[in-house]
């Protein structure tokens, strides 16, 4: 996107209605691209979707040697990760603090050429993400790491080794990091308090697939025993549960009228259920799921975020604009990110009335409680909502404040859309199809 496409004209007041796609999951795809790196034989990935972390991840793959092309069908990658090759420090670091996902590399890079370098990262600013962590899994596996100015530099002198690690808190990426280096490492590795989101599951199937062997149990003990050698995969990725949670929020505070293709009920069990109490209706089938705003008053609720399976914290912010418009006091205690809840300000400006605290307001203690955090909001509806000028955050919180321009009465100025392309694939079009009237100054679109 060029500057002045950054921004987007946002004429609200108008139900969105129609059918939108959700293709694969943001928070898999881009993890599964990385995992070809391990194999020795060419994968193939399938329901991929266009968002800009896909675009990144392809191009550190190219980088390092491996042949990335369409394949047969619409949203199917092939890469061949036969010749890897280390690749140049400058051309890495372009690609620094355009995503996280750099850090993944690590464990197949070791394993395939013995050393890896990481570039600076970056990512959404929503709170702590220390990647020292990350770091510190890899000396637990044998890695030797030296920070330079321009990064880290990792060397594996010996075949990396199975090890027990305990992760503090059920983290995703530290998840997903032993997964990536545990597969090839020799002997046993056992992880506790592991993530287990859907996309960690599917994370494991990629791998399985690949002649892993990686068993779960039910406490949140994840058991790798590494094997010699991994071959290529061929896999549909999982829909993206989080993308389709966002237009359903979408239809609720704009009373419209979605048909989400390619959602499904079971990863999504615990929205559904906090969606019907708020008063959303959804109808599903085997396609996707409908979801609208049947009439009436939305109701207030208590809210608290958590891994999974609880409320997944990147569906509480576009769920809290729809919570502008229940009747009475919602209470939102958010317990994954500490500063998540900085996108409400904007939301004020536009006329809610949301209330920051940082004490653990309508659930249990978490690990912000003491760390004076404001982190906890109490939402008061319904309030009426006008057209602002909003600056995205992170790429959550900027779905939000398009859902509450839309939503608003008047027109939005919407500064730094291009954030919304790292998880949203052809948003601008989604939204036209669905009969927002959105344009780019000097071009009309809806």
């Amino acid at each position: 996107m060029t500057v002045n496409d950054d921004v987007l004209l946002v004429h609200g007041g108008t139900p969105l209605e129609g059918e939108i796609r959700v293709r694969g999951a943001k928070n898999l795809v881009p993890k599964a691209m990385v995992a070809a790196l391990l194999g020795s034989a060419p994968s193939r990935l399938r329901n991929v979707p266009d968002i800009r972390d896909v675009r990144v991840v392809r191009g550190l793959l190219q980088l390092h040697g491996v042949t990335v092309r369409p394949g047969d069908e619409p949203g199917e990658l092939v890469m061949d990760p036969t010749r890897v090759e280390s690749a140049n420090v400058a051309d890495i670091d372009a690609h620094a603090g355009s995503s996280r996902i750099p850090i993944l590399f690590c464990g197949p890079l070791l394993h395939r050429l013995g050393h890896a370098f990481i570039p600076g990262l970056g990512g959404c600013d929503i709170g702590g993400r220390p990647i020292d962590f990350h770091f510190e899994v890899l000396r637990q596996f044998g890695a030797k790491i030296e920070k330079r100015a321009d990064g880290q530099y990792l060397e594996a002198p010996r075949r990396l080794r199975g090890t027990k690690i305990r992760l503090p808190y059920p983290s995703v990426g530290a998840t997903e990091q032993v997964l990536l280096t545990a597969v090839l490492a020799e002997g046993v590795t056992e992880l506790s308090n592991a993530a287990v989101e859907p996309e960690i599951e599917d994370l494991i199937c990629v791998l399985q697939k690949m002649g892993a062997i990686i068993a779960m149990d039910t406490d949140r003990t994840i058991r790798i025993t590494g094997v010699d050698q991994l071959g290529g995969y061929n896999h549909r990725a999982l829909p993206d549960r989080l993308e389709a949670a966002s237009w359903a929020s979408a239809a609720l505070a704009t009373e419209g009228n979605i048909y989400v293709r390619g959602a499904q009920q079971r990863s999504m069990m615990t929205f559904l259920n906090t969606y019907r109490k708020v008063g959303g209706a959804f109808e599903i089938d085997d396609e996707g799921i409908r979801f609208w705003h049947p009439g009436g008053q939305l109701k207030s609720i208590a809210l608290e975020t958590d891994v999974h399976p609880g409320f997944q914290t990147d569906w509480q912010q576009p769920l809290v604009v729809a919570l502008t418009q229940a009747t009475g006091l919602s209470i939102i205690h958010e317990t994954v990110y500490e500063s998540r809840l900085g996108f409400t300000s904007a939301l004020n400006q536009m006329g809610a009335h949301i209330q920051l605290y940082r004490e653990c307001l309508g659930g249990s203690d978490c690990r912000f409680g003491q760390r004076n955090f404001l982190h906890s909001a109490v939402v008061s509806g319904p309030t009426k909502l006008q057209g602002a000028d909003l600056v995205i955050p992170d790429l959550r919180g900027g779905f939000s404040y398009l859902i509450a321009a839309l939503a608003a009465q008047g027109t939005s100025r919407v500064h730094g859309i291009g954030l919304i392309n790292r998880g949203y694939e052809n948003f601008m079009e989604k939204l036209v199809e669905l009969g927002a009237k959105v344009e780019l100054p000097g071009k009309a679109l809806g």
